[in-house]
């Protein structure tokens, strides 16, 4: 008989394919690795070869090796092809003995392999590289935002997943459906939020926000530019009463109040936004005392409504809503950027220039960044001949600033900006608060949910030059509104005239 290097049934063209296979995928992914280890950043695409498409293609190849022998065996029974009829393995012929030698060296290295790629696979997928960039114009806003957050060095999966398996699960789970939305161009335009099924905040924020040790104020001072010709200064000090506190101690109050400290907060939402809040059940952890509050106004719950409807415990994410994706509206980072420096306030009207510039509605970002361009340009070359000409310089820093605050903020091709994903925390550009502190939601003793500015917060300071006033009491200042408006600051909400851009 003929003499062999391997066992008759390993020659035929299936398992030969396969070995191909697993053999330029296994040099492939060497070379791969040793790349990506020697720079200082990867690159996403490079990570999916090397950690998800490679290893498909060398676990395929190895499986063929087998399906190619077993076929050609079959082939042998069936008279198709010469042959002996079963399988002998006689490890007295050299081609036995080193086959047996190649299967269990190629085992042994294909399971260590296999469990340091499946590890690095998962730890890819968990990546932050894997989630902002991977699908770039899908998820570009989420990652440009989150690259100027708070939380820039927290890992995306460390919020959207936590800890444990079973979560990891049902985000690989749903991660499938969103590949095929994608390849599909199936996806929303913008991206529904809020996420549905999200895990519960106490088990991601409260990993490392701990609102029971919260205690006391925070100050902060908001700076406001108005829309006049001089662009005039208006900043508000306020005393933020953050509070929280463990209600054993006797001094859970402040805004954390709402997080199941001492009382727990129920809602019924009619909408996928949660900005429509009909019915809210406040308990109070210590007493056991339920109050209920409900629409006053006529327009409360049905019967059918209360079947249907969920109701859902108030956590972080109902008030911190964008903790790390958030689209701050034109007011608010061209007041930034002159905050900054990077626009200088003494431009006439600079501020109404460049927030009107950002606001308008654009189909991409180049058209945007041109149109800015032309449209600052444009008013001061028009209305400001001369300065135009004097102060080139400074209207082409307002113009860079103007540009980079809308590259930051608004994404054109997604639809994502401040108008679509409002930010729940305060009042003044949206609902927010007031979704439950508002007059219409009462009792069926008629008390209605606080709306006292000072609950929350206490003006330290307000205005600038001879308008500004300080607190020199703990009670803190009235409101002044910048402009005199009489009463209808009482009397509405600010987010009903500022909505991000000029009043």
């Amino acid at each position: 008989m003929k003499q062999t290097r391997f066992p008759t049934l390993a020659y035929n063209f299936t398992t030969a394919v396969g070995l191909l296979l697993a053999g330029i995928g296994a040099l492939t992914a060497i070379v791969l690795f040793v790349l990506v280890s020697t720079r200082e950043h990867g690159n996403a695409y490079v990570g999916i070869l090397l950690y998800l498409v490679i290893p498909a293609f060398m676990i395929m190849g190895l499986l063929l090796v087998p399906l190619g022998m077993w076929r050609r065996h079959r082939a042998i029974q069936q008279g198709r092809d010469r042959g002996e009829s079963w399988p002998v393995v006689d490890l007295n012929r050299p081609p036995h003995r080193r086959a047996l030698a190649i299967f269990a060296v190629g085992t042994v290295m294909f399971v260590g392999l296999s469990a340091f790629g499946a590890y690095h696979g998962y730890e890819y997928t968990e990546s932050v590289e894997f989630c902002g960039t991977t699908c770039h114009d899908v998820m570009k806003p989420e990652y440009v935002a989150y690259q100027h957050s708070a939380h820039a060095r927290v890992a995306c999966a460390s919020c959207h997943i936590g800890g444990g398996a079973s979560w990891f699960a049902k985000s690989k789970i749903s991660g499938m459906y969103q590949v095929y939305a994608v390849l599909a161009d199936k996806y929303p335009r913008p991206i529904e939020t809020p996420i549905r099924e999200l895990r519960p905040a106490q088990e991601t924020c409260e990993q490392c926000h701990w609102p029971q040790k919260f205690f006391g104020g925070q100050q902060k001072q908001f700076n406001h530019y108005m829309y006049d010709s001089t662009n005039t200064h208006w900043p508000i000090n306020l005393l933020i009463k953050t509070g929280g506190g463990d209600p054993r101690t006797g001094q859970s109050s402040g805004i954390h109040w709402h997080m199941n400290i001492g009382a727990k907060v129920d809602y019924i939402a009619r909408d996928h936004d949660r900005t429509d809040i009909p019915w809210v059940r406040v308990t109070d952890r210590q007493t056991g005392r339920v109050t209920v509050y409900a629409n006053s106004d006529g327009d409360t719950l049905t019967a059918a409504d209360h079947d249907t409807l969920t109701v859902r415990t108030m956590d972080c994410v109902d008030c911190h809503n964008r903790p790390s994706h958030g689209y701050p509206p034109p007011d608010e980072t061209i007041d930034q950027a002159i905050l900054l420096g990077q626009i200088d306030p003494s431009l006439p009207e600079i501020k109404r220039v460049a927030v009107e510039a950002m606001a308008e509605t654009y189909e991409t970002e180049p058209e945007a960044l041109t149109a800015i361009a032309n449209s600052i340009g444009e008013f001061y070359e028009s209305n400001h001949p001369e300065l135009y000409d004097s102060r080139r310089a400074d209207i082409d820093d307002a113009i860079l600033a103007t540009r980079a605050a809308f590259s930051r903020s608004i994404f054109p091709e997604m639809k994502a900006r401040w108008d679509v994903y409002p930010s729940n925390v305060g009042h003044f550009n949206s609902i927010g608060c007031m979704r439950c502190h508002n007059q219409n939601l009462q009792s069926a003793a008629g008390e209605s949910i606080t709306t006292d500015c000072n609950a929350c917060h206490t003006i330290l300071s307000q205005g600038t030059g001879a308008r500004l006033a300080s607190s020199h009491g703990a009670e803190g200042l009235e409101f002044e509104h910048p402009v005199d408006i009489d009463d209808a600051w009482r009397e509405n909400g600010c987010y009903e005239c500022h909505t991000g851009t000029q009043p």
